[in-house]
């Protein structure tokens, strides 16, 4: 039986990359009557509800959208949901937020969990792109500046002797749940909640495949040696701009030597400990929206 996706994984969206670059057709979508935009706000996404939230798709053809900048700059397709096509709309630029009658911009990270799970995927990806655009605004080759094309999945040197094209970045990291008979690694980081510990992980780096990079952050963090890592799953991460890429792996080593300048402390711990966690700040498992705590729970449900 196939698993379930992670939290902000794209599920249902048909991205339609082939028509990206149809202007014609792009333009004919801005102003369809169900054609809907995600408006996000310095990293911020509109959202209404209390304990069960939705986010807010805001009409294309609404009559304030055009005062927000060019389309061609500000509005970024996601693609078809359901027979409706969805824009994101960067609303960065302005000192306050618009639509605030409609519900409220806050942190997906904070809020992803109480969203229905394409909702949650759509918000993920726009905050995504729309964070590549604004750290994307100079062409990194001959510092020009840059406009957007390809509706927003390109960005193009506007200097005609350059014309570099630069696309989305995603930073890949790995994610590991090391374990040893009845018992995992788990580490934790001197900025996370009280009591929140979590499995380890770390940035790809050029030339290494994932499997080099596990065992490599394993040995690094932790300073032990494992056996051949196996995939799990993977979750984007749009904070800033990661893909986690899930694995498992068994120890052949067990000793700790924890290395400082990357983890304040770390330990192994039981099944039946995890188990019966008091999620307090004595000890807390990673966010429930995290691939960490998914391999956590597979892990505790014996499913890896």
């Amino acid at each position: 039986m196939p698993r379930p996706s992670n939290a902000y994984a794209s599920g249902g969206l048909d991205r339609k990359a082939t028509q990206r670059g149809d202007a014609a057709w792009l333009a004919a979508l801005r102003k369809a009557p169900e054609t809907r935009l995600v408006p996000v706000w310095r990293n911020r996404t509109l959202v209404c509800g209390e304990e069960q939230l939705e986010a807010v798709w805001i009409p294309a053809k609404s009559p304030d959208v055009e005062d927000f900048g060019n389309p061609a700059e500000v509005w970024r397709f996601l693609g078809e949901w359901q027979g409706a096509n969805y824009f994101t709309l960067d609303l960065s630029h302005l000192d306050e937020p618009p639509w605030e009658e409609e519900g409220r911009f806050e942190d997906l990270r904070q809020v992803g969990l109480l969203l229905p799970e394409t909702h949650g995927a759509i918000c993920a990806y726009a905050r995504g792109l729309n964070h590549w655009h604004r750290h994307t605004q100079f062409c990194s080759t001959c510092g020009t500046a840059t406009c957007s094309t390809e509706a927003g999945h390109q960005r193009a040197c506007t200097n005609p002797d350059c014309g570099t094209p630069h696309f989305p970045r995603t930073d890949p990291a790995v994610i590991m749940l090391i374990h040893h008979g009845d018992q995992v690694v788990l580490g934790r980081q001197t900025q996370w909640p009280p009591g929140m510990h979590s499995i380890l992980a770390g940035f790809v780096e050029p030339g290494e495949s994932l499997e080099n990079a596990v065992a490599r952050e394993v040995m690094e963090e932790v300073g032990i040696e494992i056996e051949t890592p196996e995939y799990h799953s993977s979750q984007p991460w749009p904070f800033p701009a990661s893909i986690m890429l899930g694995f498992s792996a068994q120890a052949r080593t067990t000793e700790l030597q924890v290395h400082l300048e990357e983890l304040e402390s770390a330990r192994w711990v039981s099944r039946s400990f995890l188990q019966n966690s008091p999620e307090d700040e004595t000890f807390r498992l990673p966010r429930k929206d995290s691939i960490a705590r998914r391999l956590l729970e597979d892990w505790m449900a014996e499913q890896l």
